[in-house]
């Protein structure tokens, strides 16, 4: 291919992805297959590493960029970004008609009513179609910018089509439901406090330095209004919308237009319980004035446009009474509270439980059993108490004290300095067995089918079970023994334990419980490493330079390999039959065998992707970064540091020509 057909066929490719891009994260309509989507986006990466000449900010493989150093930067919005008033009430909404009426001569106005996203309000800039800042609100004035952080949200369009010269996006970025719900679970596994709300999570994630971590967090952007723009002529927010879903942002689709607020006040009830099955969390209604020529000239206070107010939803409250507080162990051994509630009916569910978190929250609070408490869903979400009401104590009321000894087992438990968790002493604690067991044969993890929590608890109480190696031990004659077990079920669960011992290294990592390992980072380690053995002999700068792999991950990852008990277990695995490496691919021929390779500087004759694939087929293993274990290295255009360490090391260097004509001789 030549140069002119490979830069025809990289704006192909970019249009491509992005239009498939559009489809499944904007319409949730995807119409392709994900490993479709992979080979379209790796032809691409290939050729921008062939020629990164050719990068530009708006390609699809931009979109997570490097950590900030220093902090936000300041940036000053082309025109403000105003607050909404509030209303809270149908009376209030028709005083808002009224004035608005009153101020237009009486001339009818059209209203436009969105659902009030609850999220972080942010500017997108575009200049000629390209995306080249997002900046947080701030003071209205005056926000910080956070565009690598706004790359990674897929929903944001990096180019857009037939686009004026300028124009200002504006939009909320928020948190779905499910995303929040996956990311608290991951942040109890790994002792962090978990986020109140989505509201809360898409600002902390907003905030990072590390585009990285905002890329995991999986938000997803509204967009709503513009601000300055150039070239662009609209007349009224109806019109605004079909725009911006005509640019590929998304929009939305809960928005009505009424001509009074009649219409207007019944279309806001009819989410008085509709709200709560969004899959994003929504605190109130935006109602608008429809038309712009109208808006101008309704005009704005200091602070808030006086066409448009927010209708909020208040939020459902209910009393009740705290009849204990329980403690629950995790399979890290820390001791969370909760609220035993007398039930109470709460926006839709009954809610019999809330969490505490911890015992400085709940000395905060004031919260003590017997109480009388007021409970909301935190976000629509998630249980919690509001606060208890002193005024009603009765004086048998008893203030909640952390246990010095663990409620499962009876071992002490401990407080370390600078935490707010507690945790139980007990390595072996059946309750914390219980609960690493239950992770270990997940459907994400090992994925044993048949093995419940009531199986894994007889199981620990028989003794059969001291650690995860001993699944692949249990019998027959064992399983019959256990309660809710037949002949068939104990086969069948048999069949399971036996085929799970080849899912994988990925699997294996996550469902080992490393602190901070997920599933995505578990197969980005196996993908890397190959097998348990490589990865137990990787030095820490080894794991850091892989790309996805942050300090805390491969700090916890060394940390963790290095510790005796738990090298014994994974010998342990092994015995029994567990594979402990990565898929394996057919290899060409043994010529690498024993080489471990860097890649550096630019590559001319091939991608790097190629590269990789070339030297792991013929039995070697390529590495991100130059150590004492590195055999070889393979140098293209201007190589940079890692050709200067591999030189002060005594590593043997080639050429990329020198390698093209090793892979021609075999």
């Amino acid at each position: 291919m030549t140069d002119k057909e490979m830069a025809q066929r990289l704006k192909e490719l970019r249009e491509t992805i992005d239009f498939y891009g559009y489809q499944y994260y904007t319409l949730d309509k995807p119409t392709i297959t994900d490993y479709e989507y992979d080979m379209l986006y790796r032809e691409l990466e290939n050729i921008e590493k062939a020629h990164p000449e050719w990068i530009t900010a708006d390609s699809p493989t931009q979109r997570v960029g490097h950590k900030i150093a220093g902090g936000f930067k300041k940036y000053t919005h082309d025109r403000p970004m105003l607050s909404l008033g509030d209303v809270f009430n149908d009376a209030e909404l028709m005083d808002f008609d009224r004035r608005v009426r009153q101020d237009l001569d009486g001339e009818a106005p059209e209203y436009v009513v969105e659902l009030k996203i609850d999220g972080l309000a942010v500017n997108l800039i575009y200049e000629d179609g390209s995306f080249i800042r997002g900046v947080t609100r701030g003071d209205g004035t005056v926000g910080e910018d956070i565009t690598n952080n706004i790359r990674t949200i897929r929903t944001v369009p990096l180019h857009i089509d037939n686009a004026p010269p300028h124009m200002e996006v504006r939009g909320e970025v928020y948190m779905p439901v499910r995303a929040f719900e996956a990311l608290n679970e991951q942040r109890r596994e790994d002792e962090l406090e978990p986020f109140a709300n989505p509201r809360n999570a898409a600002a902390g994630s907003l905030r990072q330095l590390d585009p990285q971590i905002t890329a995991q967090r999986k938000l997803a952007f509204f967009a709503y209004a513009v601000g300055g723009t150039i070239g662009m002529a609209i007349g009224s927010q109806q019109e605004l919308l079909q725009r911006l879903r005509d640019f590929r942002f998304h929009v939305n689709p809960e928005s009505a237009v009424f001509t009074n607020m009649t219409g207007v006040i019944d279309f806001i009830h009819t989410w008085d319980e509709g709200r709560r099955t969004l899959p994003y969390a929504t605190d109130g209604m935006v109602v608008k004035v429809n038309s712009f020529a109208q808006q101008k000239r309704l005009g704005n206070t200091v602070k808030i446009p006086r066409w448009a107010i927010a209708y909020k939803f208040p939020p459902e409250q209910a009393r009740t009474k705290v009849l204990g507080i329980s403690l629950s162990l995790g399979r890290t051994g820390v001791l969370t509270p909760a609220a035993d509630l007398a039930p109470v009916r709460l926006a839709g569910t009954t809610v019999k439980r809330a969490t505490l978190h911890n015992e400085d929250y709940i000395r905060d609070k004031d919260i003590r059993v017997g109480d009388t408490v007021i409970i909301q869903k935190a976000g629509e979400i998630i249980p919690e108490v509001v606060r208890s009401l002193p005024q009603e104590r009765t004086g048998r009321e008893t203030p909640f004290c952390m246990p010095a000894v663990c409620p499962s087992c009876g071992s002490p438990v401990v407080r370390r300095d600078g935490e707010a968790a507690t945790r139980c002493t007990n390595p072996a604690c059946p309750a914390v067995l219980c609960e690493q067991f239950a992770h270990f044969v997940s459907r994400d993890a090992m994925n044993i089918d048949g093995l419940g929590t009531a199986s894994v608890r007889q199981l620990v109480e028989r003794q059969l079970l001291h650690s995860v190696a001993d699944i692949y031990s249990l019998t027959h004659a064992e399983l019959l023994g256990l309660e809710g077990f037949a002949e068939k079920s104990a086969q069948n669960l048999l069949q399971a334990i036996e085929k799970s011992k080849n899912v994988g290294l990925a699997r294996l990592l996550f469902a080992l419980g490393i602190r901070f390992v997920g599933a995505k980072a578990g197969r980005i380690l196996a993908e890397h490493f190959g097998s348990m053995e490589a990865l137990a002999a990787a030095e820490l700068t080894e794991l850091t330079a892989i790309k996805e792999i942050g300090p805390r991950i491969a700090e916890s990852v060394v940390a963790y390999l290095r510790e005796p008990k738990n090298r014994e277990l994974i010998r342990a695995l092994q015995e029994r039959g567990v594979d402990l490496t990565a898929e394996k691919r057919e290899l060409i021929n043994a010529s690498f065998d024993g080489e471990v390779v860097v890649l550096t500087g630019k590559l001319e004759l091939m991608g790097r992707k190629e590269a990789q694939d070339a030297i792991e087929r013929r039995g070697g293993k390529c590495t991100a970064a130059v150590t004492k274990k590195t055999t070889l290295v393979i140098a293209g255009a201007e190589p940079g540091s890692k050709y200067e360490k591999a030189k002060s090391l005594g590593t043997h260097i080639i050429t990329e020509r020198e390698f093209a004509e090793w892979l021609e001789r075999g």
